[in-house]
């Protein structure tokens, strides 16, 4: 592949921050931009550069030029957005999480595969620099006994729940929650450093809409124990230990940043950080762009192998705590 063509669906925060890496990054270009508000979408393509904008998806979905579309829409959306995407014939980015079930990611990782298109997901911790490190050092703290992941994050939004205002991330009907949200991130480096685990559990606090707004998952291992903190109504210092017999990594920013990793054993206390550059997302535009031109297709598979495990582990643990979205 040459070139990435950008279109976008979407026109949230999330879209401005992958664009932002857009811009500073070789072989990727917004090309066009899909919203419902023609007001938005021309001020997203004014800022980015992209030549058109579209406020009909059929229209959006046939343009010729596109070869690339990021699905960065409402949870709930996504499903039946990134596989209209790959029945126009178009490769996809989406944003995380890519369904609620696993079954719709299994659906549409095969719907990718029997069109020869490119699925990939977004989820920013799996282009981080950072990772690496955590991956290399891992086997010299010797057995893992003990993981704490901590990621909370208080939300504007929880302040408009408070006062009567339901917005998307607390409302089921588009799959919101903080487990969808500020949790996925805790799960997602479990199971991308440790597979999945053998048994999930949630303990929510749940609002009146029916989702959560924090709460801790506990995830069994066959050898060890992972207890993962989120919020979206309270803050705090954001961090990962994983603890080992014979030392720990201690991960500073949460699992969403890994802002630097600290490596401590009974002969050393050695600091590591590959991440010069506070932003994640310009990681993950421009290591993403390479994966794609260099056609990695081995790492986006493996990729989606742990999209499949974090999303069958948090339907699990939703489906057990009562999180239930409508149709389920």
């Amino acid at each position: 592949m040459k070139r990435i063509k950008l279109g976008t669906i979407g026109s949230g925060a999330i879209v401005h921050s992958i664009l932002d890496g857009v811009q500073v990054t070789d072989g990727i270009s917004l090309e066009a931009v899909y919203s419902r508000s023609e007001e938005k979408g021309r001020e997203l393509a004014r800022k980015y550069g992209a030549k058109k904008v579209y406020t009909d998806m059929e229209a959006f979905l046939s343009d010729e030029e596109v070869n690339f579309v990021y699905v960065a829409s409402p949870n709930n959306l996504h499903y039946e957005q990134v596989k209209a995407v790959l029945g126009h014939g178009k490769n996809v980015i989406c944003e995380k999480p890519m369904c609620p079930k696993k079954e719709q990611v299994d659906e549409l990782i095969a719907l990718a595969e029997e069109k020869q298109l490119v699925l990939v997901d977004a989820t920013p911790t799996a282009f981080l620099p950072n990772l690496d490190i955590i991956k290399e050092k891992l086997p010299e703290i010797g057995r893992v006994r003990l993981v704490m992941c901590s990621y909370s994050q208080y939300s504007s939004r929880y302040d408009k729940l408070l006062a009567g205002e339901v917005t998307n991330v607390f409302s089921p009907e588009f799959a919101g929650g903080c487990l969808q949200d500020i949790g996925y991130y805790n799960v997602y480096l479990n199971v991308a450093l440790f597979g999945k685990p053998k048994k999930a559990v949630y303990y929510p606090n749940m609002c009146g809409t029916g989702v959560d707004t924090s709460g801790i998952a506990i995830l069994q291992y066959a050898d060890f124990v992972s207890e993962c903190t989120g919020a979206k109504d309270t803050w705090g210092e954001n961090c990962v230990q994983i603890q080992g017999e014979k030392g720990y990594l201690y991960i500073e920013g949460g699992p969403n940043g890994l802002d630097s990793v600290r490596l401590v054993t009974k002969e050393s206390d050695v600091s590591y950080d590959l991440q010069e550059n506070p932003d994640r997302w310009f990681y993950e535009v421009r290591r993403m762009t390479k994966f794609l031109l260099d056609e990695n297709h081995e790492t986006i598979r493996k990729g989606l192998e742990v999209t499949r495990d974090v999303i069958g582990t948090i339907e699990a643990m939703r489906a057990e705590a009562g999180i239930v979205f409508p149709g389920e």
